[in-house]
């Protein structure tokens, strides 16, 4: 089904699996207490984090599509949409949602902190999978949410339930370091390929016509979003991916500035810079030396 549902409130989400609103800034969803529903393509106006405890259809969500397995964990921005692939009949979820609007979150520390929690904008192919112990934690955090949105309302109430959900965020980032870990081989084979893009980025007449690679671009060439690309360049290697690019760039120019017949202009241009003071900044930031105080010195 193509049809796309727009849930602007967290009412309208409610309203669409069947049960009640008890805030409408936030909501805890246990799916073993809904019915069946037909899963409908959505665009959502806000936060949402789904721990599938079962598999319930395949989900499309960007460019990719995910099979879930059971304990897996996946993160919606704002204006994302997702789309639950099959025949249209109703189906019975398993696990558990939480969903939380923007506006929930104005006023707290959350507010400007919640930029600083990527995977929110990672691909679907990139869900955190958790252990056991892991979705335990997860799930407590979600019924104490929970717990507290059935609470009679009083002047802790926001307080408390923005702090339970940056608590479950935390936890997020210490899980995602695990998979990230614990995804080692997979990791280092990123690595090599995003080392051979580059060179065969810089061997092509692409900064030439097109300038230096991006984040962005690199990130596209590996099937991988730009946040979660960048992410796992710095925890395996402590450096940022446009670091990494900055660095070839300079180990490139390095070897092309011992050709003499060629100007520092010339470089700067094969590099994939539009200025060539753009150029000897950079590379005099990096070494201490301009380029023709480098290739001088050698």
């Amino acid at each position: 089904m193509n049809d796309t549902v727009i849930l602007e409130s967290i009412a309208d989400y409610n309203d669409m699996v069947g049960v009640e609103t008890l805030h409408p800034l936030v909501s805890v969803v246990d799916f073993s207490k809904v019915g069946p529903f037909v899963h409908l393509r959505q665009n959502m106006g806000f936060y949402a984090i789904f721990l599938k405890d079962t598999k319930c259809g395949d989900i499309r969500y960007g460019r990719n599509i995910y099979d879930y397995r059971e304990g897996t964990l996946m993160f919606m921005a704002p204006g994302q949409v997702m789309d639950i692939e099959n025949n249209g009949e109703p189906m019975q979820p398993m696990g558990w949602a939480l969903l939380f609007h923007p506006d929930l979150l104005k006023g707290t520390s959350l507010a400007h902190a919640i930029k600083d929690y990527t995977f929110f904008s990672y691909e679907v192919n990139e869900a955190l999978h958790l252990s056991e112990q892991e979705k335990q934690i997860v799930i407590d955090c979600m019924q104490k949410i929970s717990i507290e949105l059935r609470h009679a309302i009083d002047k802790h109430s926001r307080r408390l339930i923005v702090t339970n959900i940056d608590l479950l965020l935390n936890y997020c980032v210490r899980f995602y370091d695990r998979q990230f870990i614990t995804r080692n081989i997979e990791n280092k084979d990123i690595l090599t390929r995003f080392e051979n893009l580059l060179n065969k980025y810089f061997e092509s007449e692409l900064p030439q016509t097109v300038g230096f690679p991006t984040v962005k671009y690199c990130a596209d060439q590996l099937h991988l979003s730009p946040n979660y690309f960048g992410d796992l360049i710095r925890k395996e290697t402590g450096k940022t991916a446009q670091e990494h690019i900055q660095l070839k760039i300079i180990e490139l120019a390095k070897e092309r500035i011992f050709d003499t017949r060629k100007s520092i202009g010339d470089i700067a241009f094969e590099l994939g810079f539009k200025y060539p003071q753009h150029f000897s900044r950079l590379f005099k930031n990096e070494t201490g030396f301009t380029p023709n105080k480098y290739r001088i010195k050698q």
